[in-house]
């Protein structure tokens, strides 16, 4: 399970999208997740899914790879379908005890799951394409209006990074310490939800050592290094948009522009 979480993940490939001015894939993604909110029909879920899975093709992201993020969450999408599905009011077509589904229930759970598959892909699909650093920049630089209330832009932006970088190194420290404690005799995988839980208690304690070691040495290295925040600092690969990005805009006018027919 801890491998199949691919959030914070960078898939290194030569595509269209890998070169896209990451501001563009920031206004692109949440422009994206804002529309999935918008459709309440199945026309306008085949919009976005083909949407997607036309931009994954571009990325040159292997589909299996993108996928295999879902594992993570499984249960929060079952949870989800099964709370739409058994608690939603409306013309009943099946009941067993106090259980009941309803059309409309059915519908809703339907629409629901597939909205949140779309919206883990979607936004994944942005750090699968960004590095960090260019996340960090992108994120800088949108946020850049804000500096005028004194809103420390650069602080916001850099931690934001350095969460985004720490989690598949933080997954990476937890399998090791899994595999170290396996070794030793323990067992995560027999057992009930409870019993797997209590089992994992054991993992946390070397798993935060490890985490405010990590953070102390970074910020020990930031200083040694003088880093003083983003005042005054320059860029040795300054942002600048070119015509494949003005290319991506119009294509997110498109988009918008067939959101707003099919929801009127």
């Amino acid at each position: 399970m801890i491998r199949d979480i691919t959030i914070g993940q960078y898939y290194p490939a030569d595509s269209i999208i890998h070169r896209l001015d990451p501001r563009v894939k920031l206004i692109g993604t949440i422009v994206y997740i804002v529309s999935l909110f918008l459709f309440h029909s199945f026309w306008g879920y085949l919009i976005t899914g083909t949407f997607l899975l036309s931009v994954i093709l571009l990325s040159k992201v292997p589909i299996k790879f993108i996928v295999r993020g879902l594992k993570a969450v499984i249960f929060l999408l079952l949870f989800t379908v099964a709370f739409n599905l058994f608690l939603t009011p409306g013309e009943e077509i099946w009941k067993l005890g106090f259980l009941h589904i309803t059309r409309e229930g059915l519908r809703t759970a339907g629409f629901m799951a597939i909205r949140l598959i779309t919206l883990i892909l979607g936004s994944s699909l942005m750090t699968f394409t960004t590095t960090p650093n260019q996340l960090t920049d992108g994120i800088e630089n949108l946020l850049g209006p804000l500096k005028v209330i004194h809103v420390p832009v650069h602080e916001v932006a850099m931690m934001m990074s350095i969460a985004l970088r720490f989690i598949p190194i933080l997954l990476e420290e937890t399998d090791k310490i899994m595999k170290a404690q396996q070794a030793r005799g323990a067992d995560f995988e027999t057992g009930n939800l409870i019993k797997r839980a209590k089992a994992m208690v054991p993992i946390l304690v070397p798993l935060f050592i490890s985490a405010f070691r990590r953070a102390s040495d970074l910020a020990m290295a930031m200083e040694a290094r003088c880093y003083r925040g983003g005042k005054g600092r320059t860029k040795m690969k300054p942002l600048r948009y070119h015509g494949r990005d003005a290319v991506a805009f119009l294509v997110f006018i498109a988009y918008i522009a067939a959101i707003v027919i099919f929801i009127k």
